[in-house]
């Protein structure tokens, strides 16, 4: 059984049991978050597309940790002009385990 979830503008092939990084939500660490933007839920043998979404079902997820990623180096510059501009960013996310797939 898997479910194809949207969450934070990225889609997610997620399986009871996995866990899964994405976009950084609300939620306290240890509690449940439910996402509802299914696009496509597979059971044993039934196969359910949405238009765009598949009515009534839900993903339930557990919030393990909140966090930042990898600091990315983001460097600007012109040659032979003296400009050089160099900045970092580190990207907030947050770490679910996913519990339940209904629908």
């Amino acid at each position: 059984m898997y479910a194809i979830v949207e969450t934070g503008g990225k889609q997610f092939k997620v399986s009871q049991g996995d866990t899964i990084y994405v976009e950084k939500l609300e939620g306290e660490v240890g509690s449940s978050i439910v996402l509802d933007k299914v696009f496509l839920v597979q059971n044993d043998s039934a196969l359910k597309v949405g238009t765009p979404y598949v009515e009534g079902a839900q993903v339930v997820a557990k919030v393990l940790e909140h966090g930042r990623g990898k600091k990315i180096v983001v460097f600007k510059y012109k040659s032979k002009k003296n400009y050089h501009k160099k900045q970092g960013h580190r990207q907030p996310y947050t770490k679910l385990s996913i519990e339940a797939i209904n629908g």
